[in-house]
């Protein structure tokens, strides 16, 4: 296990939190209307034409005109060809700083030689997928277990929203328990009974269109940093049922945007074993981004069961999958416990999951982190970025929020997932969806002025910067953001 982390310096998250708590009292401050009308007119209808042109003609066929919620951008999507190292190209040409990075996975920077050349000699030998066993399939879960500590045993899977369901019922299984509690805001996959307290705290079934309010039945959220919170409703669990697992963000709530304190996720630790509940670690972003061990890593907590995503697949399909102590994963192999004791198995599936391709890319990516110590590049990078936009937030007098978990970045202009629902008075809930509303729509026209800058980032307010970043491209990047800010008021 390496002990190089991106994180340099932890942040303060009480100093960060009461700075987004300000954020959200103060009036909206966003691109001027007049300066994103240029963007409009000069850049979007001038420049993206051929972009323009097949999103019109792929919403005649696909919902919305795109198949990914990453792709929405206003004032209408663009198409992308090419990605090659920190930088994304469209289809007209135009060149772009990829702060997106596919959502997290790209660490070392997109199509790697090191990576690309070993699935091209994969595709050669064997073709993409099989159904039957491959080698890469034991040397990538081998890999994972040589780097996280805490897993023993590894399953490979399509997704992290699959991994996410898989967790639920082996932690069922494993502890005889009925209940699943989650950090209010988290995401943790689309599946209908994780689709709970989604983006903002409180929100319960509000964000979960199609799903009955019966599924939830036995999942609940707890607020995030407020372990009191946590043991009442572990408390409450004792007597219907049990909490059979308790799911983390280690770095917070939708990859660190509400922060956590370092004592919050010890302290969530020491309460799952309290109450016998098992410790879900989520990290599909964290995970060989914080750390060659994660965020768990970092913190130096152990959990029972650890979710990845993104990076285990090197950035190609397939990319998911759980990893655990040895007796809690038997209940994916229908075998026996470390006492001999026979266990049954969770219902889990998946013939596009461990495909030869995903796998190989997936070993090649970690083996490449490791020797490039990507990691600790990456959250440099990530500092140096965020060091340099508070100063320009600072010279231009802007209320905006910056910081950063090594190479998560976070730039929050009008605090969308700041709020939260508090259902002891309801009469609060309207306008607080009036405000994340507003607030979501300035979210978008200040992702509009980043991208017309050249810069692509998540939702406009989320960066991850890779190894592929130099110094010199940080401060490039700075200087687009500085330029837009000198066109940012209040609204």
């Amino acid at each position: 296990m390496s002990g190089n982390f991106a994180i340099t310096n932890y942040l303060d998250a009480e100093a960060v939190t009461k700075e987004l708590d300000a954020l959200i009292k103060k009036p909206i401050y966003s691109i001027r209307p007049d300066a994103l009308k240029k963007y409009e007119t000069e850049y979007y209808a001038k420049k993206c034409t051929k972009s323009k042109a097949m999103i019109d003609v792929a919403k005649t066929r696909i919902p919305g005109g795109v198949q990914h919620n990453l792709a929405f951008n206003y004032p209408f999507p663009l198409v992308f060809t090419k990605a090659e190292g920190n930088k994304l190209y469209d289809i007209d040409g135009n060149e772009y700083y990829d702060f997106l990075q596919a959502g997290g996975p790209t660490i070392i920077g997109s199509n790697p030689p090191a990576i690309r050349e070993k699935v091209i000699e994969l595709l050669n030998d064997c073709g993409p997928s099989t159904g039957l066993f491959h080698e890469y399939e034991y040397k990538l879960a081998n890999k994972i277990a040589e780097c996280v500590p805490s897993v023993e045993m590894f399953r490979m899977l399509g997704s992290g929203t699959e991994a996410c369901m898989c967790a639920v019922r082996v932690a069922r299984l494993a502890t005889g328990k009925k209940n699943i509690l989650k950090m209010g805001g988290a995401y943790h996959g689309w599946s209908d009974q994780m689709a709970y307290g989604m983006r903002v705290p409180g929100t319960k079934n509000l964000q979960s269109h199609g799903v009955p309010m019966f599924v939830f039945k036995h999942t609940d959220e707890f607020f995030p940093n407020d372990l009191e919170d946590l043991e009442r409703k572990l408390k409450k669990n004792q007597l219907t049922g049990g909490t059979a697992g308790v799911y983390l963000e280690p770095v917070g709530p939708e990859s660190g945007t509400r922060p956590l304190s370092k004592e919050f996720v010890k302290g969530v630790e020491e309460l799952c074993h309290k109450y016998g509940a098992l410790l879900i670690c989520d990290e599909v972003v964290t995970g060989f981004r914080i750390g060659l061990s994660g965020a768990q890593g970092y913190f130096g907590i152990d959990p029972d069961i650890t979710i990845f995503g993104k990076i285990i697949a090197g950035g190609y399909p397939g990319a998911g999958g759980i990893g655990g102590h040895r007796d809690v994963m038997a209940h994916l192999g229908a075998g026996l416990d470390s006492s001999g004791k026979k266990v049954k198995k969770a219902m889990c599936g998946g013939t596009m999951a461990a495909t030869p391709i995903s796998c190989v890319a997936g070993y090649n990516a970690i083996c490449e982190i490791e020797r490039t110590n990507a990691c600790e590049v990456a959250g440099k990078m990530g500092d140096r970025l965020i060091e340099g936009i508070k100063k320009s937030i600072e010279k231009h007098n802007l209320p905006f929020v910056a910081f950063n978990q090594g190479s998560i970045c976070h730039l929050d202009t009008v605090g969308t997932m700041h709020f939260a629902i508090d259902w002891t008075k309801p009469w609060t809930i309207p306008d607080i969806l009036k405000q994340t509303s507003a607030r979501q729509k300035e979210m978008e026209h200040m992702g509009a002025a980043y991208m017309a800058e050249g810069m692509v980032t998540l939702a406009g307010s989320r960066l991850y910067t890779s190894a592929a970043y130099t110094e010199a491209d940080i401060d490039d990047a700075i200087s687009r953001f500085d330029k837009i800010f000198a066109n940012c008021g209040r609204i």
